[in-house]
């Protein structure tokens, strides 16, 4: 009987970015192993002698941490530490013609949709049979599921579309299929992904379909929790909540990056929304599940945003009270309708706004944590670090929210499972429990 080898080479992938990027590495990952290659992710002191990065090329923070990890894998190259160095993703996506000259070491570079010729560099085959079959790299007990890739979407600032394309959505077959397969592998939580969540559908089936998504999603035995991510406030198809609302399944949770509340940035940015049409809204999200969890992301520093802007802004936060933010500072990008205009907001005002912002959620989320002791709150357990075991709530995604503490010395839960903690005590952004 011919017995299975695996090739002689070894490679290391290393992602860089959002999380639609990893699922991108994940999915090349799984294509390399499927072609018999020894893969690593993100691993240090591996054997690799090839190594793949897949980049992020958002603002200029995540541009220069792509390019460090390339310049420093190219000198690796030099010094003979590795045989070969390939790049893809969002930054070769949209530089890759100024990468190669400035950085020639590198063997090829290789656009946000091109893993099929990434692979035949590398000699393996795309194998349509994987499609489906993903490899995670998160904990074993969740996972992204990314259902769509692009944007059609015309905000001023955003440069996504020129990296990732327009909007394509996903079968709601193949989502399914994808999700019974990292439920049979121990997932129990999916957070779906897209560039603009709420246009899922529009493409190939000619109407919204993120409900008929998620009643297939909630139907997909062994998951648990299934959270939302990156939808867009204009045109906000209601039913959605409708779903949340009747589903268990379908967390209480929903992240919408609003941007912004003044109406002039907003119409500047152009996001086809109001600060009185998005108040309405948040209105109408908040009667229909009244104990949602709402996670947003602010943008400072855009062109033209004067003190009234930011006052306006730093008043809506407070105003609404939201559960979860994120802030971002405006960045320059080339092609973008914004870059067409003076970046006039100095980088230490951006940051003074920045950090102002930030101030005022952390008051918020701290008498909102105050608020939830002696409560009890089912929690996932990610992991044990020091003399806690670490999870989180219904209204907390992974690596960018609050986490619930509770103390492993008079407590015991499993990595992976679920557990009723009633919490004890607060702080800004995490919470202490005991298991109830």
């Amino acid at each position: 009987m011919k017995t299975k080898t695996l090739r002689k080479d070894k490679i290391n992938v290393i992602t860089l970015g959002c999380s639609k990027n990893l699922v991108d590495s994940e999915n090349l990952i799984t294509q390399l192993r499927g072609n018999d290659y020894e893969v690593s992710h993100e691993q240090e002191n591996t054997k690799a002698n090839i190594v793949v990065i897949n980049t992020c090329g958002f603002i200029d923070l995540a541009k220069q941490e792509s390019i460090d990890a390339i310049v420093e894998h190219a000198g690796l190259k030099k010094k003979g530490a590795i045989d070969k160095l390939y790049v893809t993703g969002c930054l070769s996506q949209r530089y890759k013609d100024d990468l190669e000259q400035a950085i020639p070491e590198v063997d090829a570079y290789f656009g946000t949709l091109e893993m099929p010729a990434l692979l035949a560099r590398l000699d393996a085959d795309y194998k349509h049979e994987l499609l489906g079959e993903r490899q995670i790299t998160t904990l074993p007990h969740y996972a992204y599921l990314k259902i769509s890739e692009g944007c059609n979407r015309t905000c001023s600032f955003c440069a996504i579309p020129l990296m990732r394309g327009t909007h394509i959505s996903r079968p709601v077959e193949e989502l399914v299929l994808e999700a019974r397969n990292l439920a049979r592998r121990g997932v129990k939580e999916l957070m779906l992904i897209a560039q603009e969540l709420t246009y899922y559908g529009l493409d190939i089936y000619k109407k919204r379909e993120l409900p008929r998504l998620l009643h297939a999603l909630a139907d997909v035995e062994g998951i648990e929790w299934i959270r939302l991510h990156y939808a867009y406030p204009s045109k906000f198809p209601l039913e959605i909540l409708d779903v949340m609302a009747t589903r268990p399944e379908i967390c209480n949770y929903l992240d919408m990056p609003l941007q912004h509340a003044s109406d002039p940035v907003l119409e500047a940015m152009r996001r086809q929304i109001t600060r009185d049409e998005t108040r309405r809204l948040l209105d109408q999200i908040r009667a229909k599940v009244p104990d949602i969890a709402l996670r947003t992301t602010f943008l400072v520093g855009y062109p033209g945003e004067t003190d009234a802007d930011f006052e306006t802004l730093l008043d809506f936060v407070q105003e609404q009270q939201f559960e979860r933010v994120g802030v971002f500072q405006y960045s320059h990008e080339e092609s973008t309708r914004a870059y067409e205009v003076a970046d006039d907001v100095p980088a230490e005002i951006k940051e003074e706004r920045a950090q102002a912002l930030m101030e005022a959620q952390q008051d918020i989320s701290f008498q909102k944590n105050q608020a939830k002791i002696g409560q009890v709150f089912k929690t996932l357990f990610d992991r044990k670090e020091g003399a806690y075991f670490i999870g989180r709530t219904e209204a907390d995604s992974p690596e960018v929210d609050n986490e619930v503490l509770v103390d492993a010395k008079s407590n015991y839960v499993r990595i992976g499972d679920f557990a009723n903690i009633r919490i004890t005590d607060a702080e800004d952004f995490d919470l202490f429990g005991q298991v109830s």
